[in-house]
């Protein structure tokens, strides 16, 4: 019989070095996040995930180093599997209470042996960005072949969700690990950069502030190098939650939610009231979308970059699906280069998971003008194009009122382009350009301009030749496209 007191030394070590690792910085470094207005690692993990799934992986890492330096707790990581409104995932935090949330060679370590469960167990990954970088004294230790996170997680895009919220200042190898990911989140007052402040000075003599070089603004509205911000890291995690859930729902029974009043068929009495039959005439495409999708379902994805475009995740019938839409209300709904990358991000993402693409469409082409040209809207759209063509789920394509040129092509209209339906509304108005404009390019007279306008007024001769296969009243939208969706 062996004696249990031998085992005394040893539990008393471990619970040593566990409670170093909980109490992450220090007491004074912690009330410093605090007074920022900022949550730790620990109380972002404990907000974010089911309570009680955390299941902490590496917490003694950092503790022993090597050269007999100071423990660090957790190198300056906090990590490990959680549930997150039931669905299983890996969730990775910074912890700026420790040297910063810098990267370390155990940090490398840690994050390395996270992603790569993930990818092993084919579930989603949760970064939490709040981190230095790189840290300064790398160079001086040696960790031979020390394993990438990087590769890893390139590895990891389109295998799995991937969601990165940035918390607080990210910079470096951080900030090039969220990149990879579906759908990005930023704190305001949060900042992004490959660089930070003290290394452009350096290396280009200028002085930017945080939010100059990479600041939540900045990346929403004008770089697009992240998708949604938020006034605080509790909406931030119920945005994550929200597209999480939507993404990784299509393993439910594809059938309508039975007493489900949000999931159940209805008609949409104000449709006529939205969408005006004349083409000429602007709507908030955002008013119709929320009246066809189920009850407190959307999530718009990137409002604020390529706003001619509309991207968002809902629930139609109960069923979790991808939809790309113009807005009238912003140039018409033309296709622009912010606009195009934005929805070719999002229609990848739809390919990845199996989500339902539902398009609306309503534009008039592809923007023209020296401008536009300049800004490569052609390649931009060309992508586009070919993301939409590579898709390989459930398309729903659904013109509405206006589509001409390659605008229509890229929002997935063209005949028999895969769709599961074509749907249309009776007043469309189609062709490789508007009326007007397409008389005054071939210099026809203005009656040739009114025999074309005859000609694309109506969904009547595309529907002769099943170009689509259903033209619907405005009012049974929400229920066709559920008959698809749901079949």
């Amino acid at each position: 019989m062996t004696d249990k007191q031998d085992w005394q030394p040893y539990l008393d070590e471990l619970a040593r070095r566990t409670a170093l690792a909980e109490a992450m910085g220090s007491e004074r470094k912690i009330a410093l996040q605090r007074e920022r207005g900022r949550l730790t690692a620990r109380d972002r993990i404990a907000s974010l995930c089911d309570q009680n799934s955390f299941n902490e992986y590496g917490a003694l890492a950092g503790g022993n180093h090597p050269g007999g330096a100071e423990p660090l707790a957790g190198d300056g990581l906090v990590g490990g599997t959680a549930r997150i409104d039931g669905r299983s995932v890996v969730v990775i935090a910074e912890d700026f209470t420790v040297k910063g949330g810098s990267i370390g060679h155990v940090n490398t370590a840690k994050r390395t042996r996270l992603v790569r469960l993930a990818l092993e167990e084919q579930i989603p990954l949760v970064l939490m960005l709040d981190g230095a970088g790189e840290r300064a004294d790398n160079q001086r230790e040696r960790y031979p072949n020390a394993p990438g996170d990087l590769q890893l997680i390139a590895d990891l895009k389109g295998v799995v969700p991937m969601v990165t919220l940035v918390l607080g200042t990210s910079a470096g190898h951080g900030a090039l690990t969220g990149v990879f990911s579906d759908f990005v989140i930023m704190l305001e007052g949060a900042a992004m950069f490959t660089a930070g402040p003290p290394l452009v000075q350096a290396a280009l003599g200028i002085e930017p502030t945080i939010e100059e070089l990479g600041g939540a603004k900045l990346h929403a509205a004008q770089s697009g190098v992240a998708h949604n911000v938020y006034a605080t890291e509790i909406e931030c995690f119920a945005a994550a939650t929200k597209f999480l859930s939507l993404v990784s729902g299509q393993t439910a029974s594809k059938t309508t939610l039975i007493g489900d009043e949000a999931a159940a068929k209805r008609k949409l009495d104000r449709a006529l009231d939205i969408v005006p039959a004349r083409t000429n005439q602007p709507y908030d495409m955002l008013e119709l979308l929320g009246h066809i999708v189920d009850d407190g379902s959307f999530l718009e994805l990137q409002p604020h970059y390529g706003r001619n475009v509309v991207t968002g995740l809902a629930r139609i019938g109960g069923i979790g699906c991808m939809l790309i839409a113009n807005q009238p209300a912003v140039q018409a709904g033309a296709i622009t280069v912010n606009a195009a990358d934005k929805a070719t991000h999002f229609i990848e993402v739809a390919d990845a998971f199996d989500l339902p693409l539902v398009f609306f469409l309503d534009n008039p082409g592809v923007m023209p003008g020296p401008a536009a040209e300049k800004s490569g809207v052609l390649k931009a759209a060309g992508r586009m194009f070919l993301a939409q063509r590579r898709y390989r789920g459930r398309k729903v394509s659904v013109t509405l009122r206006k589509a001409f040129g390659f605008g229509s092509s890229v929002m997935g209209m063209n005949p028999w382009d895969g769709q599961a339906v074509t749907l249309a509304l009776p007043s469309v108005s189609l062709g490789g350009v508007p009326a007007a404009g397409g008389a005054d390019a071939a210099h026809s007279d203005e009656q040739a301009a009114v025999e074309l306008q005859a000609l694309q007024s109506g969904a009547w001769v595309p529907a002769d030749n099943m170009a689509f296969d259903k033209v619907i009243d405005p009012r049974d939208l929400r229920n066709e496209i559920m008959d698809v969706l749901t079949r």
